[in-house]
């Protein structure tokens, strides 16, 4: 039988964490590198551009990405929020590709593979919670990004939920703010990805607030 920590032991241990600054940090604290984070939220209301620009700030961490747009794949709709998000400034960091994931899988496995996956979206995926997890004791080195469609404020689906509730970070999308809904949750706990957009959608308040902070 394995033997237990103590909490002495589980204290000592060094976790190697994103040193997340600035609204990044307010929103989600430090995570961990490696885990799964699941976003999940409406259509229309920030999803896919905060994705976006999370990914962009993990690259400046020297991470290369793998966007597995199996919901939309090679659209102009995507090509449309890729020009948004300006991606081409990373261009060599972040990769765009439409493939099941068996293929995802021979591709993390090569040398040097990308350090953080993005399946878009779970739905689409067509994984159940036992194939997630499967996946995911085969990538225990990568960080794997799951969005997933929403049915009211839950995820869409069984699989869906189980997935959100064994995630290390679980973010909601509403009103173009991306907000934390644990394990790490930063003193403010969300991030607006749209401050005009998020103005609108939550009042005044919010536009106030950002002209305040900068």
């Amino acid at each position: 039988m394995k033997r237990g920590l103590t909490p002495t032991e589980l204290d000592a241990i060094k976790f190697e964490v994103y040193d997340f600054a600035g609204e990044w940090m307010e929103a989600f604290d430090q995570p961990e590198i490696t885990g799964v984070w699941f976003i999940w939220g409406h259509s229309g209301n920030g999803k896919t551009s905060f994705v976006l620009k999370l990914i962009k700030y993990l690259t400046t961490f020297r991470k290369k990405v793998i966007y597995n747009s199996l919901e939309e794949g090679r659209r102009k709709t995507m090509q449309n929020a890729f020009r948004r998000a300006m991606m081409k400034e990373v261009t060599g960091r972040v990769l765009l590709v439409q493939e099941s994931i068996e293929q995802s899988t021979v591709r993390l496995k090569k040398r040097g593979s990308a350090d953080v996956l993005v399946i878009d979206s779970f739905q689409y995926a067509n994984l159940s919670f036992k194939q997630y997890l499967a996946f995911k004791r085969l990538h225990p080195n990568k960080l794997i990004i799951i969005i997933s469609q929403a049915e009211g404020k839950m995820p869409k689906g069984r699989a869906a939920k189980d997935v959100m509730f064994d995630a290390d970070l679980k973010v909601w999308v509403e009103g173009h703010r991306a907000i934390s809904k644990g394990r790490y949750i930063g003193m403010k706990g969300y991030y607006t990805n749209w401050i005009k957009g998020a103005a609108r959608y939550w009042g005044q308040g919010a536009l106030e607030e950002y002209e305040y902070i900068n």
